[in-house]
């Protein structure tokens, strides 16, 4: 049974950082690109940051560049996104799932990161 497991979230001030994980368990981890997505009220799921197995490159939406980092424990068969310089229009629901132009897992309940003064 696969299980995705998002944790980390909360309410930080404009400029803050955060850490998220996503504990994946019951599929091969380490063979599939792994992805964080979000979603904002009111709007569509769209994709943060992916990364693939050892030996490609991340990816970043333009809107998070700079500024969040993917990493990946293929051991712990955990990713995480390093949040930093966090904007009021980060605010939404993170989600993490394997896939990069399409998600793999149905959906897990995400993590809520807020970021307001």
């Amino acid at each position: 049974q696969v299980q995705l497991v998002e944790s980390g979230g909360g309410l930080v001030q404009p400029g803050g950082s955060l850490r998220l994980s996503c504990a994946a368990s019951g599929f091969t981890f380490s063979i599939y690109v792994m992805s964080w997505y979000r979603q904002a009220p009111g709007k569509e799921r769209e994709l943060v940051a992916a990364i693939p197995t050892p030996g490609g490159s991340t990816h970043y939406a333009d809107s998070v560049k700079g500024r969040f980092t993917i990493s990946r424990d293929n051991a712990k068969n955990t990713v995480y996104l390093q949040m930093n310089s966090l904007k009021p229009e980060d605010t939404a629901v993170y989600y993490c799932n394997a896939g990069f132009s399409s998600p793999v897992w149905p959906w897990a309940q995400g993590t809520q990161v807020t970021v307001s003064s």
